[in-house]
């Protein structure tokens, strides 16, 4: 009878990008995400699949539309599997990733990470845990790049920003540098 409960559960699929591609719909990356993870459920006997997905929202952030449904299932008990295409999908913050792997673990459902070879069926992995720590790196690492890169922008006077100020105009031959603007 239990085995049946289970069979009847959701295999969650999870998707998750931060930016946005401005294409009407879905994003490009989330469509692959999808093909992956269903080609991934189906190629290793996972059966029904519901997609949770976060489009445009950053990994550094856990109150997000699509995890939170998916967590609301989980602690409904309707869910046994949750698919991921790799860890970064489902966060970029070691300690809020570490809390939703204890979230699994607490009600049952196993964690997979497709493409890191993470499934909690194989007991634990410790190698998991170094890449939630690279992931959430990875984000600092950027960060301090691009600030680097806007700093240096600042201090050669030029601008930062897409949007130019009220009375200038970007100049078409020097990129960057902006133009007085004169009225006529």
């Amino acid at each position: 009878m239990k085995k049946q409960a289970e069979k009847d559960k959701l295999t969650a699929l999870y998707e998750r990008l931060s930016h946005d591609d401005e294409r009407a719909g879905e994003s490009v990356s989330i469509e692959n995400q999808k093909r992956i993870l269903e080609d991934y459920a189906r190629k290793n006997g996972f059966t029904n699949i519901r997609h949770f997905t976060d489009d445009g929202i950053r990994g550094t952030t856990f109150k997000r539309p699509g995890l939170d449904a998916m967590l609301d299932e989980i602690r409904a008990g309707n869910v046994a599997t949750v698919i991921i295409k790799d860890q970064s999908r489902i966060g970029r913050d070691v300690v809020e990733v570490g809390l939703l792997k204890r979230t699994f673990d607490e009600y049952h459902v196993r964690f997979i990470a497709a493409n890191d070879n993470l499934d909690t069926a194989n007991g634990f992995d410790i190698m998991s845990i170094f890449r939630d720590v690279i992931n959430e790196w990875y984000v600092a690492d950027t960060s301090r790049k691009i600030k680097a890169v806007f700093k240096s922008r600042m201090e050669k006077g030029l601008r930062c920003s897409g949007s130019v100020c009220y009375g200038y105009r970007a100049s078409k031959e020097q990129k960057g540098e902006l133009m007085l603007y004169h009225f006529s």
